[in-house]
């Protein structure tokens, strides 16, 4: 496993085990910065978008593409 997955997985993990109230007051912050909600929103999208046919393409690799064209200032 890579540092950056495994720090994902410490971090997720100390989120379930959060109480229902904290989890809601952790995801009410994620959710009230513009930014991270946006790359929710857009995981949300490519999700969705797996379902679909067409080209494949990664999270990680999305991003980058956003980034290279300026839309994730």
């Amino acid at each position: 496993m890579k540092a950056d997955q495994a720090t994902a997985e410490v971090f997720y993990t100390a989120f379930k085990a959060l109480a229902h109230k904290q989890r809601e007051a952790f995801i009410e912050k994620v959710v009230g910065d513009p930014r991270l909600r946006e790359e929710l929103i857009d995981l949300a999208l490519i999700e969705a978008a797996k379902k679909v046919k067409g080209k494949a393409i990664s999270a990680q690799d999305y991003f980058a593409l956003r980034r290279r064209q300026g839309k994730d200032a």
